[in-house]
């Protein structure tokens, strides 16, 4: 499961070389850093074009090309790896539109409902997360057209399995450009969705603020020194 998620890069330049694309793919202007990313929300993909990598704006909760209004986007802003070859909602994204959806980060619960405490997933060397993720496009009105996506879940490891059965499909640089390859043959594109290594994530117990989306600021990040440890 991954149902928020950060990227708290203070240049889209940096972002830009990270990703190997040029920095002039992203609107500077309208670049910022997000501490609180929410599903629904704008956010960027990549993707292969013409041979190269391509950063794009999309928003998260995949709407399919056929859809005559976005109700499912919320509902679809994960997808289950074991199933995206047979679910018509995923199937032909998964054949033809696969993408990269980097953050430095995603969150995850513990603890009753009445008191979640949010834990922050990231690399322990702050570099960015490569999701596996999917695209479609579709018209909220004619001659209108608006990209959004999907982040591929796989079983949980490890690390997550205390917090949830489920986890974002972590890639790393060279499976990354497997994944959005359109010549990947299926086996291949099979081994890529497992689990990362326990050791790919660290956990850092996080700021109950994280837990309203109202909240998109780096106080929502500050480290939580009462939150339970982990084992």
């Amino acid at each position: 499961m991954c149902g928020r998620m950060t990227m708290t890069y203070h240049e889209a330049t940096l972002l830009a070389e990270e990703l190997g694309v040029p920095v002039e793919e992203l609107d500077r202007a309208e670049f910022r850093p997000r501490y609180n990313i929410a599903p629904t929300d704008p956010h960027y993909i990549l993707r292969i074009r013409d041979e190269g990598r391509e950063l794009v704006a999309a928003r998260w909760g995949l709407v399919n090309s056929w859809a005559k209004d976005a109700s499912m986007a919320a509902r679809q802003i994960n997808a289950r790896a074991e199933t995206l070859a047979a679910r018509p909602a995923f199937r032909e994204a998964y054949q033809k539109r696969r993408c990269v959806v980097p953050a430095d980060g995603f969150y995850e619960w513990t603890g009753p409902k009445s008191d979640r405490q949010p834990f922050w997933f990231h690399r322990p060397d702050g570099r960015l997360l490569l999701m596996a993720g999917l695209y479609e496009s579709w018209q909220p009105k004619p001659g209108e057209w608006q990209r959004t996506f999907t982040i591929v879940t796989t079983t949980a490891n490890e690390l997550m399995a205390p917090f949830h059965d489920r986890m974002p499909v972590v890639l790393d640089e060279e499976q990354a450009s497997r994944w959005m390859f359109k010549t990947t043959p299926p086996e291949t594109l099979h081994r890529l969705m497992e689990p990362p290594p326990a050791r790919a994530l660290i956990a850092t117990a996080v700021s109950k603020r994280v837990n309203s989306v109202a909240n998109d600021d780096p106080s929502v990040m500050t480290p939580d020194p009462v939150a339970p440890r982990l084992l």
